[in-house]
């Protein structure tokens, strides 16, 4: 059994989902497809969330430009009698139904059951599609069966259920071909949850654990993994092979070929990690898997766009030691914001972090209370993997940072405004 995951960009148009379903045609045996939301569906739900959760009165706006924009893509996919306009129409109308209700005070249990929306529109498309196109398959919801804890917009997976609950969905005597969502799981109590976004990848990686799957592909818009975002830097190269750790290295930096959490699943089981272009899906691509021998990988660049860089001194005038850094991280763990980079000294504490305008008000004011706390918004971070420093004067060249730090093999540059060349 092999597992399959379709990113938001090749599903984007009517012309993603015909190519995914010859992807998927010319495979045989058994195969699971995980697909995220279509295009940037997800960034317009969380536009929608938020409208809904403040009470704006753009949400009956919203939803339309959201149902437009996949009736669109069904139209010229399907005929008017097709059983896909029902589908979504039910779809539509649970969506509806919450934001025609009273918002809770929690934001990210509103946000974890309006942004799955994405997931469930795809993949009832996609599914019908397939079908129509005499691919056989089943679609499931997999928030019946990947089960996790109440942890909202980054919840924690219960293994044990999950692996009882979908050995007996994914049932292939039933079906060779199942369709389901990535990024979305589900409750004991069947409330939705997400896994954190881009969390797709990881839905794959984990369904692949759970049911012992022979590998995984991830289907991207790039040729593989490469050394830097071809789009901001034209002398990129594909990374043909790699080992599991670089991988991890790579996306807890930002890299964002894959999710930070879809390693450790597969690499529990060795199950081989394939990442390949929709574009063209003869290539090769990468595979990441377990390299004993030692792979020369050639320098490589992550650039982690809207980051905030913030300064904290404690106003009492007490060392950063650990109970003051104990504090700080419980209040980053409070908000959901991932840390990318620290560095301290005897009574300050800098730090960069995603930025998150819903909450980052709220979280300097917490802040404040005991620190006296500097910004910069819209920073960006640049890591370079295997530096060397001819590699950094090409990349950095005479950019003032706002913060350096270099380890053995990684040197990170927080930057006010720089474009790779």
């Amino acid at each position: 059994m092999k597992v399959f995951k379709f990113g938001g960009a090749s599903v984007k148009d009517a012309a993603g989902v015909k190519n995914l379903s010859s992807i998927v045609h010319q495979q045989q045996g058994q195969l699971i497809v995980v697909v995220s939301a279509m295009g940037k569906t997800t960034n317009l739900l969380e536009t929608l969330c938020n409208a809904y959760f403040h009470r704006d009165s753009k949400v009956p706006a919203i939803m339309k430009e959201l149902k437009d924009f996949h009736l669109n893509i069904v139209t010229s996919l399907f005929p008017l009698n097709a059983p896909v306009y029902k589908h979504l129409e039910e779809l539509f109308i649970n969506l509806e139904n919450i934001l025609a209700s009273e918002s809770s005070l929690c934001y990210d249990y509103e946000y974890d059951r309006i942004i799955c929306f994405g997931e469930l529109i795809s993949t009832t498309i996609i599914s019908d599609y397939m079908e129509m196109e005499g691919i056989e398959n089943q679609f499931i919801d997999i928030r019946k069966f990947l089960k996790t804890d109440q942890n909202y917009r980054n919840a924690n997976i219960d293994l044990e259920l999950s692996e009882q609950l979908c050995k007996e969905a994914f049932d292939f005597n039933t079906s060779s071909t199942f369709v389901t969502q990535g990024f979305i799981a589900g409750t004991r109590t069947n409330q939705t949850t997400t896994l954190g976004r881009e969390g797709s990848d990881y839905t794959a990686a984990l369904l692949a654990n759970l049911l012992n799957a022979e590998n995984v592909t991830i289907w991207k818009d790039v040729p593989g993994v490469m050394n830097a975002d071809p789009k901001e830097y034209e002398k990129a190269q594909v990374i043909s092979r790699m080992s599991y750790k670089e991988a991890i290295e790579l996306s807890h930096f930002g890299a964002k070929v894959i999710h930070p959490k879809t390693i450790k699943p597969i690499q529990n089981k060795q199950i081989p990690l394939y990442v390949k272009s929709f574009l063209h899906p003869e290539s090769e691509g990468t595979v990441i898997q377990e390299i004993d021998e030692h792979l020369k990988l050639p320098p490589i660049y992550i650039n982690k766009e809207n980051q905030c860089l913030l300064t904290l001194t404690p106003r009492d005038f007490s060392f950063i030691a650990e109970e003051k850094l104990s504090h700080i991280f419980a209040v980053l763990a409070q908000y959901k914001l991932k840390l990318n980079l620290m560095q301290n000294s005897a009574i300050s504490f800098s730090f960069c972090v995603d930025c998150n305008s819903a909450v980052f008000n709220e979280f300097l004011d917490q802040l404040r209370e005991e620190f006296e706390v500097r910004y910069n918004q819209d920073v960006k971070l640049i890591t370079i993997r295997h530096y060397n420093e001819e590699i950094i004067r090409e990349i950095i060249g005479d950019t003032p940072s706002l913060v350096e730090q270099r380890s053995r093999t990684t040197a990170q540059f927080v930057l006010r405004n720089h474009v790779l060349q």
